[in-house]
């Protein structure tokens, strides 16, 4: 018998910032209640779920910190796990979290549909500067806000209700790594969360990347990473003009043959769904990414011995 999973992306349009909370969250439970109606088991939000993505904004105080959440669920956010427990669904979902030692930090969660929290990772890939760019009308201040994630990449085993998968979390810029795949794939891990805020122009102020680009980009590294690591992988945005800057869509469901099997139409809020076979792991993972049989690990200590690149001396070696 397969172990199936009928699995939701439910992308997100823009949320604006002086939206209000409620509405926010109202929103977020129309998209898990259509999942339902569907027959999703397992909802997959996007990164930053409840807020606008507040980093483009130099901000301090009061200001700032009402944009994390202290504990999980809130009183803020506990209608969404209560109607997600209701309908029988699990979530993955991300968030500002800022702890009672007053750290914060980029972090998502996975939901067990009994409503119970199966595992919590936090962005270790942060983009952006500490400091403001001068004469930029957008920031991206990840480095300022967030501390970098201190939980290195768990994976979790889930109960029977989602066919005891062996499950991970990425969040936005840590699906461009490699390395934080390979270090779930070592887990054994078979399906991949991962949801973003993508800008839709260059961050960093260049102009060599339009929005078509991005979203050729934020698709390939999951088809590519997902098929490396022989996995499922729900990609899923918060997309479309938010304050005033453009995010990109582009959220899909990726086999672990790197085929996209479903992927959403709009920049606006859209459940996509998708039946994940956890079975089909199997090939990948005892042919060509059978790890035990093919890596070489004696070889590899130069990805976690530096960061920057060191250029090689001229000359013949």
């Amino acid at each position: 018998m397969s172990r199936m999973i009928r699995v939701a992306a439910a992308q997100m349009g823009p949320t604006q910032k002086d939206d209000r909370r409620a509405d926010t969250l109202a929103r977020m439970i129309a998209l898990l209640e259509e999942a339902a109606r569907l027959g999703a088991t397992l909802v997959v939000f996007p990164e930053l779920a409840f807020t606008t993505f507040f980093p483009r904004w130099l901000l301090e105080g009061e200001t700032l910190l009402a944009h994390y959440e202290r504990a999980m669920p809130d009183t803020r956010t506990r209608p969404l796990f209560d109607r997600a427990r209701a309908l029988g669904v699990g979530f993955y979902v991300g968030y500002a979290e800022l702890t009672a030692a007053g750290e914060r930090f980029n972090t998502s969660i996975i939901v067990t549909p009994a409503g119970e929290i199966l595992g919590k990772y936090r962005k270790i890939h942060l983009p952006g500067s500490v400091e403001p760019r001068a004469g930029a009308r957008f920031q991206q201040l990840e480095k300022r806000y967030f501390a970098y994630g201190d939980l290195g990449f768990p994976a979790f085993r889930a109960g029977p209700e989602w066919s005891e998968a062996i499950m991970g979390m990425l969040i936005c810029n840590d699906r461009r790594w490699p390395e934080a795949w390979r270090s779930l794939a070592l887990q054994g891990m078979e399906l991949l969360c991962v949801g973003y805020n993508s800008a839709a122009y260059d961050p960093n102020g260049g102009e060599t990347e339009s929005a078509a680009l991005r979203t050729f980009h934020a698709q390939l590294v999951v088809q590519a990473n997902a098929y490396m690591n022989a996995c499922w992988a729900v990609a899923v945005a918060k997309a479309g003009e938010e304050d005033g800057s453009g995010l990109i869509g582009g959220s899909c469901i990726v086999d672990p043959n790197g085929v996209i099997v479903a992927q959403a139409q709009t920049l606006a809020d859209e459940v996509v769904m998708a039946d994940c076979d956890l079975d089909l792991c199997a090939q990948g993972k005892s042919k060509m990414f059978d790890f035990a049989a093919h890596r070489r690990p004696q070889w590899y200590g130069r990805i976690t011995a530096q960061t920057g690149a060191i250029l090689p001396e001229a000359g013949i070696s």
